[in-house]
């Protein structure tokens, strides 16, 4: 049997050797829907593997707290959302104080939100150089521990600067670049919504390529009362608590009752926060990449399903112009199986061609990715190219079923006499 298989495996080559334009057209839809398998795949792995990175590095213990629930998922606010109660400073007190599970919590404050897909435009100015789109908000000393990130220039604000509501303020990597290219940044005054702030430190940068440069990169962060003393009328509030290893679900039940409690919710209401974790975002990117690779799929089966169709035409003909072929392999002994098996294996071997010529089209295209557009991560999954090859081959074996039975039928007779 291996013998058998070796040898049609070689007849298959030599034909395809023989034929090469007329093969590399019969499998051109193949190799095309391999092609784009292997490409959507390695940037919806590589997309989701930098977005992983880029959330654990806030802390895969963090919970996030905000009066809608924070997450890719969450669009324009319901009128319900948006005339909900903001959190507060007592909420997250009483957090600290009642969640034996939370080992520490942050609270920010902000502007309020009414449109997460339009949130407000701050601008900050140095000199003669100014920057919009930022991420401006007043925080506790906590905000390091709890979102996991240090400065690396400079230092975080005080406790006795936050109580004294000093103008000091902590800036994100991107914008201490903008504003300060030659890293001298600390003790510079700088002016965010027309207050001076005096700048102690920056923030290091994030990890992930395609988050280079977020709205936390651009952020201005300043101690809490002394946002509070420039912005009296602002309220609307984020919290950040930090669960204590292995009691992530323990944390956010005790976070639930908390809240619940603090903003007198009947036992039948539903909540009126929302709640995450870097992991349930994290899930929800994998839901849309899941989608996207559904499409994908689709698409690409119909290049498959065109490459089908060509392999059975050209196997159909290549039976017909070898029909003397067949009847002296009959005559001299062939069984009707060996002639399955050798058209068979034929037609596989020419889509597994296929597919691994879109298998090395898709890594090529994905290192030019890479080379190209540094900020959208490419990687080629292991499972990716096996599935490539193994469709591709499923492809040949499927639609080279009809011709190989036809070849199988012929008569010894009359396939010798045939002109």
């Amino acid at each position: 049997m291996r013998i058998a298989l070796g040898e049609n495996a070689r007849m298959a080559l030599d034909t395809l050797r023989e034929n090469k334009l007329r093969s590399f057209l019969t499998v051109l839809g193949v190799v095309i829907g391999i092609t784009a398998l292997i490409t959507v795949a390695s940037i919806l792995v590589g997309f989701y593997a930098d977005v992983t990175v880029y959330l654990n590095d806030y802390g895969a213990n963090t919970i996030w707290l905000f009066k809608v629930s924070p997450g890719i998922n969450t669009s324009r606010m319901t009128a319900e959302q948006r005339n909900r109660k903001p959190l507060s400073y007592e909420d997250a007190q009483a957090i600290r104080e009642q969640c034996p599970a939370v080992r520490e919590v942050s609270v920010s404050i902000m502007k309020r939100i009414y449109d997460m897909n339009r949130q407000p435009i701050i601008t900050a100015r140095y000199k003669d150089k100014e920057v919009s789109g930022l991420e401006y908000s007043g925080s506790d000393i906590h905000y390091p521990d709890v979102y996991n990130i240090k400065t690396y220039i400079g230092r975080y604000f005080t406790e006795a600067e936050d109580l004294h509501s000093s103008d000091v303020a902590v800036i994100g990597y991107d914008l201490g670049k903008t504003f300060f290219p030659d890293d001298e940044a600390v003790d510079k005054i700088i002016y965010v919504e027309g207050f001076p702030y005096r700048v102690i430190g920056v923030f290091e940068h994030r990890k992930g390529q395609f988050f280079q440069n977020p709205p936390a990169e651009k952020m201005v962060l300043v101690p809490y009362h002394t946002y509070r003393k420039h912005h009296p009328a602002d309220d609307e509030h984020f919290i950040g608590a930090m669960a204590a290893p292995g009691k992530m679900a323990e944390a956010k039940d005790e976070i639930t009752a908390v809240l619940r409690r603090t903003r007198r919710l009947a036992y039948s209401a539903p909540d009126n926060f929302g709640m995450s974790s870097a992991q349930e975002i994290a899930d929800q990117f994998k839901q849309i990449t899941g989608s996207v690779a559904l499409l994908t799929a689709v698409v690409s089966s119909i290049g498959l399903l065109v490459g089908g169709v060509g392999v059975m035409n050209i196997m159909l003909m290549s039976v017909t112009q070898r029909t003397r072929e067949i009847g002296v392999r009959k005559a001299v002994g062939a069984r009707r199986r060996d002639v399955i098996w050798q058209f068979l294996i034929e037609a596989v071997v020419l889509t597994g061609v296929g597919g691994i010529i879109g298998v090395l089209l898709g890594i090529g295209i994905s290192l030019l990715i890479n080379v190209f557009l540094p900020k959208l991560p490419s990687s080629v999954p292991l499972w990716a190219v096996l599935l490539a090859v193994i469709v591709s081959m499923t492809v040949g074996l499927f639609f080279g079923i009809y011709p190989a039975v036809k070849a199988a039928r012929l008569d010894p007779v009359d396939a010798l006499r045939y002109e």
